[in-house]
Order: structure tokens, then sequence, then C-alpha cells
């Protein structure tokens, strides 16, 4: 895999979970079903992303915070290791690390989710490496599985948000392809479409947010009965902001497959003290 080294520091190590490893994982972890699509291209690197440290909150709909966590991005030898870690007050964990190239198009090298603690019914631990098509996966019970599968090259697992912010200026819409893990690993897409414009504060001045929403797409049998039996995936909603020079801002949508609506946004530190 390129780029190790350096990038490596990123990997987690969570208790009992050591299998190498959703902004935006929360966009993985809500999928059991793929559809069945032609490959597409891969997106162009029109922004390309470099070095970062920002802070993030979860929170309820309602306004309640349920956790913090840190957005990191580090460049080395030409590939980006980005990584999303959110814990939460109950103890629970959600974390994950992408790497990827940006040279001309973003390439996805490989992602690595893992979940666990009370906030999650089923403990998460995959990992797509998606330069040699393997997926690798810890279930439950300890026992590891894996796979090869055909990624396509428009495949963007942990990088839904990295994906919109490189989206062109008249751009209104776009699909990717994402893997789900597991034991019988599948390609799934997501269909990102403009819904609007929402402002926001910033110093108490009003700024303008361009709000994606990003919708599951099952194919095949599954798309068919999944509205019936009532368990069609929530769809999402991300605000990036900045016009030119755009940044992630929140996203909205559960962690998991049937979890609650979370959002996951943005947030400034706060000093306790000013001499």
């Amino acid at each position: 895999m390129a780029a190790k080294g350096e990038l490596a520091l990123l990997t987690p190590k969570p208790p009992g979970m050591r299998v190498a490893l959703t902004l935006s994982c929360a966009l993985v972890c809500a999928l059991v079903m793929s559809s069945t699509q032609a490959l597409a291209a891969p997106v162009k690197s029109l922004r390309p992303q470099g070095w970062a440290h920002g802070f993030v909150e979860v929170s309820t709909l309602e306004g309640q915070r349920i956790g913090i966590g840190d957005l990191l991005q580090r460049v080395s030898k030409g590939a980006v290791a980005s990584r999303l870690v959110l814990k939460f007050f109950d103890g629970s964990v959600d974390d994950e690390t992408t790497i990827y190239t940006q040279d001309r198009v973003v390439r996805l090298l490989s992602d690595h989710h893992v979940q666990y603690g009370p906030s999650f019914p089923k403990p998460t631990d995959v990992l797509i490496d998606a330069e040699h098509g393997v997926v690798r996966s810890r279930e439950e019970s300890g026992k590891m599985s894996e796979s090869r599968i055909k990624i396509p090259a428009d495949t963007y697992n942990g990088l839904a948000s990295t994906v919109l912010m490189n989206m062109p200026a008249d751009a209104t819409e776009t699909t990717i392809a994402i893997v789900i893990g597991g034991s019988k690993p599948r390609i799934a897409h997501l269909k990102s479409t403009i819904a609007g414009k929402k402002s926001f504060d910033l110093g108490g001045l009003k700024r303008e947010a361009t709000e994606w929403l990003v919708h599951v797409e099952l194919g095949g049998v599954a798309g068919v009965i999944a509205p019936v039996i009532g368990k069609e995936p929530a769809d999402y909603h991300v605000l990036i902001g900045g016009g030119e020079d755009p940044v992630f801002l929140e996203e909205s949508g559960p962690l998991f497959e049937g979890g609650p609506i979370w959002r996951v946004q943005q947030v400034s530190a706060t000093l306790s003290e000013r001499q």
C-alpha cells in the first residue's frame, strides 16, 4: 500500500480490534444492500487537500451534544491520510482512516472503519484495500474474513465530503460508488444532488452554504423491496460552505444501519479562561 510511514500513525488501534483499518464515515455504515451500475469515471482533483486539524461535535437533531471528535489530515509521499475520530460521552468510538491520492483525480487507496461501544448495537471493524481489491472484516464473534472484489475507479469510502468539495462550481449532482464491507462485500452507490442554499453565522455575519442531499441508490430487487418493507436507508444532508474555496460544515444522517439521525459539525475551541 502506498504512503505508509507517517500515514500509518493515523491508523486506530481500539481495544480488542487489531484488524488494520464513515468525513464522512457515516455514509457507509447505514448500508446493507447494493446496486449494480456501470463503472464511472473518477472525480477530478480540483481542490487538493493539505495538512489540517479540525474539531467536530456530534449532536442529536434536538441539539443535545453526545460526543466530540477530531478531523485530522496529513500529507506524505503524494498521499493524504484523513482520520475522523468521534468519541461519545458514553464511551463509544467511531474511528475512520481514509488514505487517498489527488494527482489529477481523487483515488481511494484504503479505508479502515471501526465502531464500538454502547452507541453502536453491532461493533464494526472493516478494512478496504482499494489498491488490491481486498476487503477484510472482523465479526462480532472475533472471526476475521477476507474477500476479493472488483472495486470501481469511482469508489470513495470515507470521502463523500471530499468529493463534494471537488465538484465544479456549476455541478448540481454526482454519483459515487462505495464498498459495503462484511463477509460478502458489495458495491453500492450514493447519488448527491443540490437541495438548496442555507445561511450560517460567522462572527455575527451571515454567509451561505450549499446543502447536498445524499441518497442511497438500491438497484435490482433490493431497490424494489426496501420501500415496501419500510427499510429504505435514510437520506443524508451535507452542508458545504465557502464558494470557490469550499469547506465542510456539517453532515446529518445515521452512523449505522437503522440508527438515529445525528449531526456531525465543525466547531471551534473555546478557552475556559482568558488572562
